[in-house]
């Protein structure tokens, strides 16, 4: 895995823009998943839309003429980081089924936690008592959502934990070791690793057959693959494209500016989730969501706010 290049200059108004149009496609492929997850094996959503991301990428590649090329400069990295994304969205959709679509989301959303802890102890960076102050004041307003000490608590919630810790360390992965790869490269190393991913755990379930009554429990996971029609391949295309758009804007965020900073725009999700889960799926957040939204937005103005001399500059 040697090779590896040093984080180049920061890039902050770019890296913020990529953050919130990553969070704002991911909240919308998110929405569409649940809305499909009745019909579709997420391990065939895995395999069927990379092979169609696939092609995509190439494409973009060829039309954004990079200069770095499709051939990583630290293959193990790039596909550590892979298989720690493709952990993320295991752990994220298997713990839908057991909780409602908001709690998933803002449990998750404990990882820009986790990203500021990974920064400061992995890679030695600093973390400002304003920044500090920022994420803290994210994290209550994740608290509000999920109201521990409650009877709407759940100790299911420690799955999308998880796999905020998943996302977290693949952050950290692609600020310290993969800073040199092109977005399309690191995007293209992912999505073999769903591909691997999807066919490696269908041919585990073909040969353990599990029962029809687990299929029917949880056929997102469990089910068996079905036939794709025009409709379901329209979607498949949708969800490739935006799977695309998702992971090199996401790749670009976390390579150009501090991990740290980055993860407290990547608090929008939750905003943006809202919105598509009452446009797609019509579910309309509690009183409390809403108020743990806010709070979650007050910190990211809190993050980018320079008072006097220092906002000049």
């Amino acid at each position: 895995m040697a090779g590896t290049a040093a984080p180049g200059p920061d890039r902050l108004p770019l890296g913020v823009t990529m953050i919130v149009f990553a969070t704002l496609t991911m909240a919308f492929q998110d929405a569409v998943v649940k809305l499909v997850s009745t019909d579709l094996p997420l391990w065939q959503l895995f395999a069927l839309r990379s092979l169609i991301a696939i092609p995509l990428l190439l494409v973009l590649h060829r039309l954004a003429r990079e200069t770095g090329g499709l051939r990583p400069r630290a293959i193990g990295w790039g596909l550590l980081r892979g298989a720690l994304l493709v952990a993320m969205y295991i752990a994220f959709y298997a713990a839908l089924p057991l909780l409602d679509l908001s709690l998933v989301a803002a449990a998750y959303y404990t990882g820009p936690l986790f990203i500021t802890l990974f920064a400061a102890t992995l890679l030695g960076e600093g973390v400002g008592s304003r920044r500090i102050l920022a994420i803290a004041l994210g994290f209550a307003g994740v608290l509000v959502i999920l109201k521990p000490g409650t009877e709407s608590f759940s100790w299911a919630m420690v799955i999308p934990i998880a796999s905020a810790v998943f996302y977290a360390l693949a952050a950290i992965l692609t600020r310290s070791k993969c800073a040199a790869e092109s977005a399309i490269s690191l995007s293209l190393m992912l999505n073999l690793c769903f591909i691997l991913c999807g066919f490696g755990v269908s041919l585990v379930l073909w040969i353990w057959q599990p029962g029809t009554e687990q299929q029917q429990a949880n056929a997102f996971l469990l089910g068996d693959w079905v036939t794709i029609d025009l409709k379901t391949g329209a979607v498949l295309a949708l969800l490739a494209l935006a799977n695309v758009a998702i992971h090199v804007a996401l790749a670009k965020a976390y390579q150009s500016a501090p991990p740290p900073v980055i993860a407290t725009f990547d608090y929008s999700y939750l905003i943006f989730a809202a919105a598509w889960g009452y446009l797609i799926l019509s579910e309309i957040p509690q009183t409390t969501t809403l108020i743990g939204m806010a709070v979650i937005a007050g910190a990211g103005m809190l993050a980018i706010w320079r008072p006097g001399r220092r906002a000049r500059s």
